[in-house]
This record gives C-alpha cells, sequence and structure tokens, in this order.
C-alpha cells in the first residue's frame, strides 16, 4: 500500500479544490481584477473618477494651505494630465521599504501621507488607496514632481514601474513647465492614459468635469483650477477662482433669482479641530436648495452635519418667532420645512476623522460632529439676526406663509385622499392601465391629446405598457405653491398614475411604473409640454429623474417609402440620406411628413415610438443638480432677461425641433 501524496484528495475535500486553487492577488493585481470595488463602476463615471482621484490629491494639498492652482488637461488620444503648484510627493528613499517615497505612493494602495496627521489634518478620504488605483487602471502612467530646483520622474505600465525614480531634465518633459516666473518650480505632474481594456469608454466628458470641477473651486475659496480641452481643433477651457467660497456658491445657485436679502448670511467657525462653513440666502421661490459637503465630499443623503444646521435654523427662527410682531399672524411653531421654504444653502464641514455610512461616501455618520455644527450655527446666525431685524421679518414673513401654504397642502391631500377613496379603483379615468403589476416591467406613456392617447391606447402592448392622455395647458411649476400642485386638474392624474405621493410625501420605491415615458409632438408646442413635464418631476418627485425613471419618446419626423419598404426618418439629415440610398427620383419617392403623434396609426405609432426593439427613447440623467437647477430657473422662472440671453445664446444650437 503506497503512502499519500501531497497531490492526493484528502477526505471530505472537493474534486479539483486544494491549496492551488487558492489565489494571492499581489501589488495592484486585485485593482485589475475588480475594479468596481474601488472605483464603483467601469462606465464613464468610474473613468472620470481616475481624474478626481489625482485632483483630489492636490485639493488636499490646497486645504493644509500649500496649492493654490491646479490644472486638469484632456490631452488627444485620451490622455489626462492634472499638474499642480504642491509641495510635490516626495522623492526620497523610504527606510522601511527601500524605494522612493513616490513609487510608494504611486504603486502601492494603503500608502500615503494621509494617514500622518502631521501631514494633512483632512482629507478627501482615508481609504489611501487614490493615485494608486489610477496607476493600476491605465494603460501607461507618468508621475514628475518638481521639487528644490530638480524634476524627479517614474513611468509605469498597468502599474508596473519601468525602473527606478530618476532625474530627468526640463527640455526633456511631455509638456509646458514654463510659468511667466521661469520654470515651474514646485509640484506634482500626473499623466495617465486609462486602460481601455478595463472601462467601457475612454473619452472623458468635458462638461461633467467642468461641473465637478468649478464645485471644488467654491469649496477652497482662492483657488484656482483650470480644466482645458486640447482634443479640440480649437482648444477650449473654463477657469475657476471663487474668493467668496461658500458665499460665492450661494450667489451663483440664486444668480436668476429674486431674493429676499442681497447679502448672503455666512456663517464659520471650528470647534474640536472641525471647520464649519455655512452659506444661506433666501429667495422669493417655493423651492428648497441644499448641499453639503465633508472635506469636499459631496454628502448627496446628508448626515449629522446637515441634520445639526437644520435643527439650528429650525429652532433659532421659531425663537425669534416667538418674541416678533408676527407671532400675531402664527401662533404655531414653524416646522423645518416652513424655514427651508425658497433657501438656498452650502454647508461646508472639514472633518479630520470623517466616518461615512456605505462606499459612496453619501452620508456622515459622525454623532459629534451634529452637536458642534448645531452649536456653531445657532450662535453665529443669532448674532447676525440681531444686527439684520429687516432680515429677519422677511424670512419670517417668508416661513408664515409657507407654514399656512404647507396647512392648506395637507388639507388639499386629505381632500384628493377622500376622493380617491371614493373611487374604488383609486386611478385617474383618463389611465389606460396595463395589466403587469410588477412596476420594474411596467412603462407609462405620457401623451400629449386624445387623438394621439386614442393611437398609443390601440398600438400598445397591453400587458405592461400603460397610456395617460393629456389635455389642455400645462401648468408651470416653478412659479406655485405646492397645495396648487397637488389639486391641479392637468397634474392630478400624473400624481395618481404614477402612485408615489408627491413633494416631500414623494417615495420612490413606491412608484407604479420603472419608465415614465414622455411622448409629444416633435414641434415648440411638444416641446414646452415636455419642459413643463420635466420641470414637474424636477421639483417635485427628484428621486424619479435621479433613479433614471424618466424617458423621452423621440417619434420619427418622415415616412420613407419606395418598393414596398418602409423606412423612418428622425430629423432632415436621415431623411436626405434615406432618398440618397433609394436611388430614386425624389419626387418618385413618397414621403410623408408627421404634424404630429395623432397621424401616425397605431400600428405605425406601434412600430416606431412605442416598440421596445426599435423605438428611439432618451433616457433622462441628472448629472449636474447644480447646472440642472440654474437651467429649470432660468427657463421657467418669473426673471425675464436671464431667459433671453440663455435663448439668444443657444437658439443655433437646437436640434430636432419643428416650428
Amino acid at each position: 500500500m503506497s503512502s499519500p501524496t501531497n497531490t492526493q484528495q484528502s477526505a471530505g475535500a472537493q474534486p479539483g479544490y486544494s491549496a492551488q486553487s487558492i489565489q494571492v492577488l499581489k501589488g495592484l493585481e486585485a485593482v485589475r481584477k475588480r475594479p468596481g470595488m474601488y472605483i464603483g463602476t467601469t462606465s464613464i463615471d468610474g473613468l472620470h473618477h481616475l481624474v478626481f482621484e489625482v485632483v483630489d490629491n492636490s485639493i488636499d494639498e490646497a486645504m493644509m494651505g500649500h496649492c493654490d492652482d491646479i490644472l486638469v488637461v484632456l490631452e488627444g488620444n485620451d490622455v489626462v494630465r492634472v499638474e499642480d503648484n504642491g509641495r510635490g510627493i516626495p522623492v526620497d528613499i523610504h527606510a522601511g521599504e527601500g524605494v522612493s517615497a513616490l513609487e510608494l505612493v504611486m504603486t502601492r494602495l494603503h500608502a500615503g501621507g494621509k494617514f500622518d496627521k502631521n501631514s494633512y489634518k483632512v482629507s478627501g478620504g482615508l481609504h489611501g488607496v487614490g493615485v494608486s488605483v489610477v496607476n493600476a487602471l491605465s494603460e501607461w502612467c507618468e508621475a514628475f514632481v518638481h521639487i528644490d530646483g530638480k524634476i524627479h520622474s517614474q513611468t509605469y505600465h498597468i502599474g508596473i514601474p519601468d525602473g527606478p525614480t530618476k532625474e530627468v531634465e526640463f527640455s526633456k518633459l511631455p509638456y509646458n513647465a514654463e510659468t511667466p516666473a521661469g520654470p515651474k518650480s514646485r509640484g506634482t505632474v500626473v499623466r495617465f492614459k486609462a486602460d481601455s481594456s478595463i472601462f467601457e469608454t475612454t473619452t472623458y466628458n468635458f462638461d461633467s468635469l467642468s461641473n465637478r470641477l468649478r464645485e471644488l473651486a467654491f469649496l477652497n475659496k482662492g483657488l484656482k483650477i483650470t480644466i482645458r480641452d486640447e482634443r479640440l481643433s480649437t482648444p477650449k477651457s473654463h477657469e475657476f477662482k471663487f474668493d467668496g467660497g461658500v458665499k460665492s456658491f450661494v450667489e451663483y445657485l440664486n444668480e436668476n433669482k429674486n431674493v429676499l436679502h442681497k447679502e448672503p448670511i455666512f456663517i464659520e467657525g471650528e470647534r474640536d479641530d472641525v471647520q464649519v462653513e455655512v452659506a444661506i440666502q433666501y429667495n422669493d421661490g417655493f423651492n428648497e436648495i441644499m448641499y453639503s459637503f465633508v472635506n469636499d465630499i459631496n454628502t448627496r443623503e446628508g448626515g449629522t452635519h446637515l441634520v445639526g444646521f437644520k435643527s439650528a435654523l429650525t429652532r433659532t427662527l421659531n425663537e425669534y418667532l416667538k418674541k416678533s410682531k408676527q407671532a400675531k399672524k402664527f401662533d404655531e411653531p414653524l416646522s423645518g420645512d416652513d424655514v427651508r421654504e425658497g433657501l438656498t444653502a452650502v454647508l461646508s464641514t472639514k472633518v479630520p476623522n470623517p466616518q461615512f455610512e456605505g462606499q459612496t461616501k453619501g452620508k456622515l455618520g459622525n454623532s459629534e460632529v451634529k452637536g458642534i455644527v448645531e452649536s456653531l450655527v445657532n450662535e453665529q446666525l443669532e448674532l447676525y439676526l440681531d444686527q439684520h431685524p429687516d432680515v429677519v421679518a422677511s424670512i419670517l414673513d417668508k416661513s408664515i406663509l409657507a407654514a399656512k401654504a404647507r396647512i392648506a397642502a395637507r388639507q388639499a391631500r386629505d381632500a384628493t385622499r377622500r376622493k380617491n377613496a371614493m373611487d374604488s379603483a383609486g386611478l385617474p379615468g383618463k389611465l389606460a392601465d396595463c395589466s403587469d403589476k410588477d412596476p420594474a416591467s411596467c412603462e407609462l406613456f405620457i401623451v400629449e391629446g386624445d387623438s394621439a392617447g386614442g393611437s398609443a391606447k390601440m398600438g400598445r402592448n397591453r400587458q405592461f405598457q400603460a397610456i395617460l392622455s393629456l389635455f389642455g395647458k400645462m401648468l408651470n411649476v416653478e412659479k406655485t405653491r405646492i397645495e396648487k400642485v397637488i389639486t391641479n386638474e392637468k397634474l392630478q392624474p400624473i400624481i395618481a398614475s404614477i402612485g408615489a405621493g408627491c413633494g416631500n410625501e414623494f417615495t420612490v420605491d413606491k412608484i407604479r411604473y420603472h419608465k415614465i415615458i414622455i411622448m409629444a409632438d416633435a414641434d415648440v408646442d411638444g416641446s414646452h409640454i415636455r419642459t413643463l413635464l420635466l420641470t414637474f418631476f424636477y421639483r417635485y418627485m427628484t428621486d424619479l429623474v435621479e433613479h433614471g425613471h424618466v424617458y423621452l419618446a423621440m417619434p420619427p419626423l418622415y415616412r420613407v417609402s419606395y418598393e414596398k419598404k418602409t423606412f423612418y426618418a428622425y430629423d432632415d439629415a436621415e431623411k436626405d440620406r434615406l432618398l440618397a440610398e433609394s436611388g430614386r427620383d425624389p419626387e418618385k419617392v413618397a414621403v410623408q411628413r408627421y404634424k404630429g403623434l395623432g397621424e401616425m396609426n397605431p400600428d405605425q405609432l406601434w412600430e416606431t415610438t412605442m416598440n421596445p426593439e426599435l423605438r428611439n427613447i432618451t433616457q433622462i440623467h441628472l448629472d449636474d443638480a447644480v447646472e440642472a437647477e440654474r437651467i429649470f430657473t432660468t427657463l421657467m422662472g418669473e426673471v425675464v432677461q436671464p431667459r433671453r440671453e440663455f435663448i439668444e445664446e443657444n437658439a443655433l444650437l437646437v436640434a430636432n425641433l419643428d416650428v
């Protein structure tokens, strides 16, 4: 009997599963194996994340007072370059590792100065994986450090150094390091090309990058951030620098609004190493605009810092109401929603050891920060309001009107619910519902006019497609309080059909359809209806847009027929191409111009606009909430001049519009 060898299976082991099956990923292999764990996604959002990881290092230098100029360049061939004038990544040899500090930072996941309190008091994140992940996910990367009058460099391919850190000559640099004062004296430059075998696309979106860089410039007063796109024949660039910081941010958000007080209220302070900056300004609108940040990270889900701010604002204004003349007008306490109607606020906190809930860092969890923010805001807001009684009076007047509107809205909701309860179905009569009850499979087409609605009802797939016909002029909710919105006869059917509430009561998990598709004519009236509906969804069902549930149907403009073949064109250029490809005299090709959806018979509407396999629909994304806010205010608000200027600037850029 032979003795067992190490190649034989031990008792109970699964066939083919042994110690040899266990993989050990070394260096940055883990990042390339599972990139989603480190950057969230390999879509364009993940691609942009690479840029922001490098920029964040420069921002951390700025927060420590060592950097005031950052440049981001989109070079040709999908190459990105990020420059700063910070201290420069150290290039001396690390005693414990035997390689340069630059190599450690660029090639080790948990290496960096952010773990040392003496180097970085606060930073955007403490995971220590930033620029090394960028290096790992790039075909190639190179770092240049300008320090002590010398330039040190190291290059990498898929995260692996090509050799040790070395000194390079100024003339050999692949970028212009000349400044008005002479050669760049200090700072770090990182160039990289994202790996096309990992990312779905390696083409950067200039506007998306610009939006985030603008935000970072607002949050770091006096810091200049420039982005330049050199991929174009005529390069374009944006330069962001705001000496007012978050105060400038609020002024930017309120630029086209009628404000109640000219100067934003600015609060800043530090307690227990937590730095707090808040800017507040009220306008005569009905919407609350609030952005909160921790170490320059947008905490979209809020957290303890935001709870502290809201609590201080509500309590302080209620205290002033009690001792003011306005108390005679309203003897109930103001709610948080009341005091935040028409409020535009930006809250920025710098926390030494932030604890974020979830991988996305969307919510701050540090319990101590709530009390710090609350006490600072309460003290300084009281001090400001004591010195500005006229501002207090205007804010309280607006808050009291909001409270009365809240009560009216509650009564309107109750009346609407009672009305719906009397109807056993609880759904509007204009809705032709689908038979499937799984929201993930269902679509709601909101159709302009009874004629198109009739064709859509006959042409649809009744199993998963519902049709809601609109009639008459839609309400512009940008100029309306919520009690008017929820009782509006044009909007009530939409609210009831979607079934998830409205305004503060909207719950995206309760929606009855995962695709809400706006289907309107491709003319001026149709565009107006789409804009009014999008304004409504953005203002009163924001999560519907943020979660990607809103779509625009794109019906064709032309039907081109010859030799018993039918083609559809969505614009004039496509029609001309079809005519050219037919090889016939254009006069002998049947071309039908659709003036509206109502001209299509049910089969044509299904084939061109409703059939999931053939249709052309556009998903509405909320890539930049700040810019969306400005656009809706400009186009749908009360102030005329900004709208006129917008139209004059963009008139020649309009596409897919028939007048």
